[in-house]
């Protein structure tokens, strides 16, 4: 969560709403194991504009989004390097290409009309050589270079069109309701045409560089696999969303291999592992310290000194404007901070009307850890809403828990996290530390769990999975001596 806190009345004025997006995301920015994403430009909405005037407009806009722009000598002479090579190969050499690495720990990449690409520093930490990386690089190039963004805001303008009509001429709402879903399934199946033709243009690109064209496949399996070590849904396997704008993973990863067969068999195509690690050591990972750090189930800020801890079962995500939580089962949490008149009350500020549905006489006065704080309850379609408010100076914190099922169990769950929240000491501020890649060369004798074990800022328990799905390896395999491979440490 930035520093930076909300003003008074620019919070957000309808914060309910953004609780209730935040158990539901599983769209654009966010992976889910049936629907990852590799391009997120269904999340503009273009009004006609040239691609490069989009393109330029949006981009302030998305750097803002994904917490700035990440400067680091050795990513981006990896990426710049890839993208080169892979603009000789494409299939229109002359587009240029603006690229920009983002100060985000998600696991992300995308492109704009005009030739913008963007790529996560988290994206760059999960791939494990250049070839990887550069399929999805090549991807994204392929989105720029067939005008995907263009076409598919013609066919969404023709979709809206098509809704508005029928929604005013027909009095039937079954039939609006039929014709309305139509609509969205045509418009999904266009833009998964999209994704699928991105896909086959990135390998035969990849290719043509010099690459390995199954890095494609690699890649989408460990997104798969890590999409499923964050969510912490183990190996179950989510039906797949029909009006997804993403193919379901299993499906891609299988296209994505038929396509590099057509080129060879497998081994063929140049990886670049130890020079691409290489590149990585030292990078960040994970929050950036401006943001605050979640630690297994903690979120901990040192500039702000304080911080809270989530019930088992919940994984904290720590965006630019709020820390998110959810236990997977339809319970979201949110947190951020904003600013309080001196003079103003807590009840007073829960009562100025940034709260939808706020039932009447449910404030209750208490304390957390020695600060002044009030709780309350909200009721907005559907939706049930605990919300916590602690004071600290002139700053106001905020916990909002929202769920369709009010039971015990939620409640709890708000209890437990809103008096968790505390004040750091000096000792527990200093010993926060970012943390970063550091590549290693694996010694004589030495095995994963020997590696695992110097990981930081993770649970013990799971510090295996995440080193084997950060270094794309499987639990059982035995690893080489003089083997390059990324710890995360503090």
């Amino acid at each position: 969560m930035a520093m930076k806190l909300y003003r008074r009345r620019r919070s957000y004025a309808r914060v309910l709403g953004a609780v209730v997006m935040a158990s539901v995301l599983a769209g654009c920015q966010l992976i889910s194991s049936s629907k990852i994403p590799l391009n997120n430009n269904s999340c503009i909405f273009f009004n006609g504009d040239s691609e490069a005037s989009i393109g330029a407009r949006e981009h302030p806009r998305v750097v803002a989004s994904y917490g700035g722009v990440y400067k680091n000598a050795g990513a981006e002479e990896a990426v710049a390097r890839a993208v080169g090579r892979l603009v000789a190969a494409s299939e229109d050499p002359s587009q240029t290409y603006k690229i920009t690495i983002l100060n985000s720990p998600a696991v992300n990449a995308f492109a704009l009309p005009g030739g913008y690409l963007y790529v996560s520093r988290g994206l760059l930490a999960l791939a494990n050589d250049t070839s990887e990386m550069a399929a999805v690089l090549a991807h994204e190039m392929a989105h720029v270079t067939a005008h995907h963004g263009a076409a598919r805001q013609q066919q969404e303008a023709a979709a809206a069109l098509a809704s508005k009509v029928v929604t005013n001429i027909v009095d039937d709402p079954e039939q609006v309701e039929a014709a309305v879903a139509s609509s969205q399934r045509s418009f999904a199946r266009f833009t998964q045409a999209q994704e699928l033709q991105a896909d086959s243009i990135g390998v035969r690109t990849l290719a043509r560089a010099g690459f390995d064209p199954y890095a494609a496949a690699r890649f989408l399996e460990s997104m798969g696999r890590y999409s499923k070590f964050i969510t912490a849904r183990g190996d179950e396997k989510a039906a797949p969303d029909f009006i997804s704008t993403h193919p379901s993973t299993p499906d891609r990863i299988a296209r994505a291999i038929r396509e590099a067969r057509q080129i060879g068999a497998p081994g063929i195509g140049e990886q670049d592992r130890s020079a691409y690690l290489a590149k990585l050591d030292g990078m960040l990972y994970g929050d950036d310290p401006l943001q605050g750090f979640v630690r297994g189930r903690s979120f901990l800020h040192k500039a702000l000194g304080s911080g809270f801890t989530v019930p088992a079962g919940f994984q904290l995500e720590n965006t630019p404007q709020a820390v998110l939580a959810s236990d997977g089962k339809g319970t979201a949490l949110r947190f951020d901070g904003a600013d309080l008149v001196a003079s103003e009350s807590l009840p007073d500020y829960i009562q100025s009307g940034w709260i939808n549905g706020l039932v009447d006489n449910s404030i209750r006065h208490t304390t957390v850890n020695g600060l002044p704080a009030v709780t309350a309850t909200a009721l907005a379609e559907g939706w049930s809403f605990r919300i916590g408010l602690v004071r600290k100076g002139e700053t106001v914190y905020r916990f909002i828990l929202a769920t369709r099922d009010p039971s015990e169990a939620f409640l709890a769950a708000f209890d437990e996290t809103l008096k968790s929240f505390r004040q750091l000491s000096p000792t527990e501020q200093a010993r926060l530390r970012p943390l970063t890649i550091r590549v290693v060369k694996v010694l004589p004798g030495q095995t994963i769990h020997d590696l695992a074990r110097r990981m930081s800022g993770i649970a013990p328990a799971r510090r295996v999975k995440l080193f084997t799905l950060l270094n794309g390896l499987d639990d059982e395999v035995s690893l080489t001596v003089g083997q390059s491979v990324k710890l995360v440490v503090d």
